[in-house]
């Protein structure tokens, strides 16, 4: 329920800024009624705006794998390993969606723009790939190891 408060209070706050309006509202005796929105031209523009800032600036984010990297010292390398080496499995597994994604995408005809997303998301896959080998080959040959706290 609170999901769709959200959703509600989003919309309102949208409306409000000027960023959208309502297009229509359709009813129909079979189902309840709904309400069609559209960007306003000022929404519009933010949008545009936001994809130019998004695209162009480089941000310094902050997800879950580097954080946990961080805290490597509380445990042992011996223990760091096979988490590691599961994290590569499933890297190879996404790696393998992502190729048959784009392959699709191919043999259906669509236009490289529309596979741009999934060329980023795999380009990053294999150099998380690449790098978890290397620790993962540097924790089997003792070259990395650690005590843990």
């Amino acid at each position: 329920m609170s999901q769709r408060a959200s959703l509600y209070r989003t919309i309102e706050r949208l409306t409000v800024e000027g960023l959208i309006r309502i297009r229509e509202t359709e009813r129909d005796q079979a189902y309840p009624e709904r309400t069609v929105y559209e960007l306003t031209d000022t929404g519009r523009a933010t949008a545009r705006a936001w994809m130019d800032e998004m695209l162009a600036t480089r941000r310094r984010e902050f997800p879950e794998f580097p954080a946990a990297i961080s805290h490597l010292p509380m445990i042992t390398s011996e223990e760091a390993l096979p988490a590691l080496e599961r994290r590569a499995a499933q890297v190879d597994t996404d790696l393998a969606e992502l190729d048959a994604v784009l392959a699709a995408n191919t043999v259906d005809g669509h236009s490289r723009v529309a596979a741009l997303e999934t060329e980023y998301l795999r380009a990053v896959a294999v150099a998380e790939r690449d790098w978890l080998r290397a620790v993962i080959d540097d924790l089997r040959s003792g070259r990395l190891a650690w005590q843990g706290a």
